[in-house]
């Protein structure tokens, strides 16, 4: 795997990756991660393309799915 950087955030740690075929775009947050995988047929502009499409936006949703992803993993953690 092939490490091509990092987009600064204030609010989550965010690198890109080449992989078999695949740009991978991995969000980081606390003790959770989501990543997002890309075959690189699917567009044209490679990794300038995957850096555009990274914006405030999309963000925003990841943020969403990890206030999930925390409350998920809290509610794991509770005794039945």
């Amino acid at each position: 795997m092939r490490n091509l950087g990092e987009i600064p955030n204030a609010n989550c740690k965010i690198s890109l990756f080449a992989w078999n075929g695949k740009y991978l775009v991995k969000f980081e947050q606390g003790l959770c991660e989501q990543t997002y995988k890309f075959e690189e047929l699917e567009f044209d502009g490679g990794e300038t393309f995957i850096r555009a499409q990274i914006t405030d936006s999309f963000i925003a949703h990841v943020l969403t799915s990890f206030i999930s992803m925390q409350k998920s993993r809290l509610e794991f953690l509770e005794p039945a």
